[in-house]
């Protein structure tokens, strides 16, 4: 699911306001589709953001996520030029990550 994740920034007073968004089914196992069958699980179970290497957030899902999850941050220790890296991987072993150049003087 290669580019299925899109981060964005911006200065929010003292913080630098994150916002991810990935694009995924999410489905948790319940649903059924038109003809009655169930559909199989298929969600993120680990989404990890790293700052210039260092890990920042590791966050543990299951399947009750919507569809398309958007996460929002906010950071207070991000400078100019700093690296920010999101992954995620899912319950069927794939995944995807990006990285995102802090620019504050947009």
């Amino acid at each position: 699911m290669a580019g299925s994740i899109r981060v964005r920034s911006r200065r929010e007073g003292e913080f630098l306001e994150l916002k991810v968004l990935i694009e995924h089914p999410m489905e948790n196992g319940r649903n059924r589709d038109a003809a009655g069958n169930l559909i199989p699980a298929h969600f993120i179970e680990q989404l990890a953001l790293t700052l210039n290497s260092q890990p920042l957030v590791t966050v543990n899902m299951a399947g009750s996520v919507a569809k398309n999850p958007f996460f929002s941050f906010r950071l207070k220790q991000a400078a100019d030029g700093d690296v920010l890296r999101v992954a995620w991987r899912d319950n069927h072993g794939a995944g995807d990550s990006a990285e995102h150049r802090i620019e504050l003087n947009r």
